[in-house]
């Protein structure tokens, strides 16, 4: 579909783009544009942080839980 577009064609699209929005607004779209992706690349960097956190206390949790020498029953057996 793109396949006949060339160099002449996309300097035409870039003249026409830039007499709409005009060079300003443009660096100003560009500018915002990069902040999102630098702010989405940080969501994903701390949701992961966040997992692998969790995921670490659950795996410490799960190992201190897992110890049923004693029941609570028995403890009460062994204060009276």
């Amino acid at each position: 579909m793109f396949s006949n577009i060339g160099p002449v064609q996309l300097l035409i699209v870039l003249a026409i783009v830039l007499a709409i929005f005009g060079t300003k607004r443009l660096r100003t779209l560009g500018s915002d544009l990069g902040s999102a992706v630098k702010g989405f690349r940080n969501a994903v960097d701390d949701a992961d942080k966040e997992e692998s956190k969790s995921s670490s206390q659950l795996s410490d949790a799960s190992k201190k839980d897992a110890d049923f020498d004693t029941t609570p029953v028995e403890e009460s057996h062994k204060k009276n």
